[in-house]
């Protein structure tokens, strides 16, 4: 039962199936992929042995690992480094939105405080007392706020970072969990910097500077190569957030970097890229999973229930790529334009919109036409998949695009600026 036979018409097709599975994955590099090695090799191995039940099976539990597979963050540092403005950055949040992380006060709590991110209820970032708050020696602080339950550690700082920064740092260490530290509030620096200096200021000097401070310190305290990232809690796209959103990702074990790829801003075009790509990895999962004999004319199309489901992948999409309704909300705000001037600008909130004299099923064939043609067949048309899935991947690919556009008329600085941020807008906490 659970075999694809030899001799069938469909036996060269399964064993294309199972090729182009290996190669498919060949294209990312290890700190990309959604799904571990020893899994691929398991799917590959039931592909080529023509053992369906198995794959699928296998193909189930990593999808499953894959959507409930938690991450728990942990931010610490003394009170006044910036670590809610972080930990909102992270989530997304402006400072006062109602799930925001308070900024501007002083740090009283001796408990570990969780904030969920809004849009991935299996993401919780965790705000930590400083451990000079509590008064304990590294391990016992390390086992007072249950160090066991995190994926790793990040310490804020917005100063040089202090004795007690680099003690829990080693304590970290020895814990062989990953730790990393954040030099916050860089921003605030070069512009004192360049009011002090204003005929000498030199940015990226000043940066080297700040960078080559850090790393010094941190290493007179024997902690060998330190990974410190200058920041801005206000200004995410510039700075070494990137830089570190790359390192986290690539840090992660393979089943929890999709949820955390997804839920990053959209600070970059690497950025969507990534997004896109985990999520196309997601989809190709899918599709593999359930594969079926080659595109033929079907006397209904699209069914009701893969049209619910184009929707519903459709609105995703659009949340995990910040495009969705709230975030152009958001964003148009930011911006001081109507929100129907971006929504002019991008293709996805009327994607599935049909013309009148169009009926549904019109509209996805020439969706799948223009997927082929243009697309290239992202996922090879010669593969047995739901045309569902080749639809999926035309949707991701405009949202994406919707994405990108959205980035770059926000930081062009042509058509929309952004609000300036005042000395005001910087959190004490």
């Amino acid at each position: 039962m659970g075999q694809w036979f030899s001799g069938t018409p469909d036996d060269a097709q399964h064993q294309d199936l199972a090729s182009s599975f290996k190669a498919y994955f060949k294209n990312f590099k290890m700190e990309n992929k959604i799904i571990s090695q020893e899994a691929t090799s398991l799917i590959e191995l039931h592909l080529q042995k023509g053992n369906i039940q198995g794959a699928i099976s296998a193909i189930d539990d990593a999808l499953k690992e894959i959507n409930n597979a938690p991450l728990h963050i942990a931010v610490t540092g003394e009170s006044g480094a910036g670590k809610s403005s972080f930990i909102n950055a992270l989530r997304g949040v402006g400072h006062e939105g109602e799930e925001a992380a308070p900024v501007g006060v002083v740090e009283t709590t001796m408990e570990r405080t969780p904030y969920k991110h809004p849009n991935f209820s299996n993401i919780t970032i965790w705000d930590l007392p400083g451990i000079g708050t509590i008064k304990l020696q590294p391990k016992d602080y390390l086992e007072k706020v249950k160090f066991k339950e995190y994926d790793f550690f990040i310490i804020v700082s917005s100063t040089r970072f202090k004795k007690n920064d680099l003690d829990l740092a080693k304590a970290i260490k020895i814990m062989k969990k990953n730790f990393y530290f954040v030099k916050a509030k860089v921003d605030s620096d070069l512009r004192n910097e360049e009011i002090s200096k204003p005929t000498t200021f030199d940015r990226e000097k000043v940066l080297k500077q700040i960078r080559e401070d850090c790393v010094r310190n941190i290493k007179e305290n024997k902690i060998d190569e330190p990974q410190v990232f200058l920041i801005s809690n206000h200004n995410v796209s510039e700075y070494d957030f990137p830089i570190m959103m790359d390192t986290l990702i690539k840090d992660l074990p393979a089943q929890k970097r999709h949820i955390f790829m997804l839920s990053l801003p959209n600070i970059t075009e690497v950025a969507i890229q990534r997004k896109r790509d985990s999520m196309k990895q997601f989809i190709w999962l899918e599709a593999i999973k359930a594969g079926v004999p080659a595109f033929v004319p079907l006397k209904k199309f699209i069914s009701d229930h893969e049209e619910e489901k184009l929707k519903a992948s459709l609105n995703s999409y659009r949340v995990f790529l910040g495009v969705d309704d709230a975030s152009l909300q958001h964003l148009a705000k930011n911006l001081q334009v109507p929100v129907e001037q971006l929504k002019e600008m991008i293709k996805s909130p009327t994607l599935l919109e049909t013309k009148k004299e169009e009926t549904r099923e019109e509209m996805f064939r020439r969706y799948l036409e223009n997927f082929f043609i243009h697309g290239g067949g992202l996922l090879g048309a010669g593969l047995n998949f739901k045309k569902i899935f080749y639809l999926q991947l035309y949707l991701l690919d405009t949202v994406a695009n919707d994405a990108k556009i959205l980035l770059k008329e926000t930081y062009s600085g042509n058509q929309f600026k952004p609000k300036p941020h005042t000395a005001a807008d910087h959190d004490r906490t």
